[in-house]
């Protein structure tokens, strides 16, 4: 162990590589009304949370540090004990590393310090290795719990459950119940405009189990870990590991409009942190750290005021949160509600903002 003192300083003309316009036809960027002239990064910060400090839009956050668009999904890291500076001097403000500081005197190890992640990780973190969405084909063929130790009805941790249609190669599990079908507010099926197309089914996540032996038929697993009750009848995909999140919050580069399916847990309403899911994914050119805003369509008034010729009108949507979207799969994505005026409702329409 050795006192390592932050006393270095970062050249400015790392900033300077940065050096990209904004997005032409893009609004003025815009300064939060207390925006400060510089925050030092501690832990616990976020770069949604910084952006918020200095930006009326935090999404515009690239903009501010000339960005381009493969500089967004592989950005320079941000560490606590740096100093992001806000330069005034120029047409737009830009944002800068200053000097990094000694945030208080204390005997660290030699382990690097940590980046920072984009959004609270405590949030989705649950959500970024447990399978969420199965599609139709991979639910037909995932491996079955066909028996359960000494046929109990459900199994804790340590229980041994048995398997039919295991990959032995294959070492750690996720235990899952298929959940209710994911459909598409907006798209019918084109064989029978009568039916909306399913995107696929969400998935209950159960726990974890390990491969203990494999024979011709049936494979021995053990449940390592329990969320909820798991018995005969339950799916097993393998275990995923998480993808790390360094994306920049971003706007997509092509349009897209889409709906929010249903919110995590099966709750009929959200706010702020609640995870939603959307009826857009990679297909329809998602991808992490995209940004959009969620609107509430507009409600249609009658004119009581003209008794001969009454008029419908139909009120303009309103935006009243934003989103950012955490993991996509090919036509689903999950997003982590950032902000939001009032209760988040299934049905509400998303786009960029």
């Amino acid at each position: 162990m050795r006192r390592i003192i932050f006393a270095l300083i970062l050249s400015f003309s790392t900033a300077a590589a940065f050096a990209q316009a904004p997005a032409t036809g893009s609004p003025p960027i815009e300064l939060a009304p207390d925006a400060p002239d510089r925050h030092i990064v501690v832990p616990g910060d976020t770069l949604w949370g910084i952006a918020a400090k200095f930006l009326k839009d935090p999404f515009r956050w690239p903009d501010v540090w000339r960005m381009n668009n493969e500089q967004v999904k592989n950005p320079h890291r941000i560490y606590p004990g740096q100093v992001v500076i806000l330069d005034r001097s120029g047409t737009d403000p830009r944002l800068k590393l200053g000097q990094l500081v000694k945030l208080e005197p204390q005997v660290r190890s030699s382990a690097p310090p940590k980046e920072i992640p984009a959004i609270p990780s405590q949030a989705i973190e649950p959500f970024l290795s447990q399978p969420l969405v199965i599609d139709l084909v991979q639910f037909q063929s995932a491996p079955r719990i066909v028996a359960t130790q000494e046929n109990r009805v459900f199994t804790g941790n340590g229980d041994l459950i048995y398997a039919a249609g295991v990959d032995p190669a294959i070492r750690q599990w996720q235990i899952y119940r298929p959940g209710k079908p994911l459909v598409d507010p907006d798209t019918k099926d084109p064989d029978n405009p009568d039916k909306q197309v399913v995107l696929g089914v969400e998935a209950i996540f159960l726990g974890n189990a390990r491969t203990v032996s494999a024979a011709d038929e049936v494979t021995t697993l053990e449940v390592t870990s329990v969320k909820q009750e798991i018995g005969r009848g339950d799916q097993l995909v393998p275990a995923s590991r998480p993808e790390v999140m360094s994306y920049m919050p971003h706007l997509p580069t092509q349009p897209v409009s889409g709906r929010i399916m249903s919110l995590y847990g099966g709750v009929g309403e959200g706010g702020p942190n609640s995870i939603v899911t959307l009826s857009r994914g990679k297909q329809d050119g998602l991808e992490m750290g995209h940004v959009l805003a969620i609107y509430r369509a507009g409600m249609a008034v009658t004119n009581r005021f003209d008794d001969d010729k009454p008029q419908i009108h139909v009120l303009p949507d309103e935006r009243y949160g934003i989103l950012f979207v955490f993991r996509v799969f090919d036509r689903v994505s999950y997003a982590l509600v950032v902000e939001s005026s009032r209760s988040v409702l299934p049905g509400d329409r998303v786009s960029p903002p």
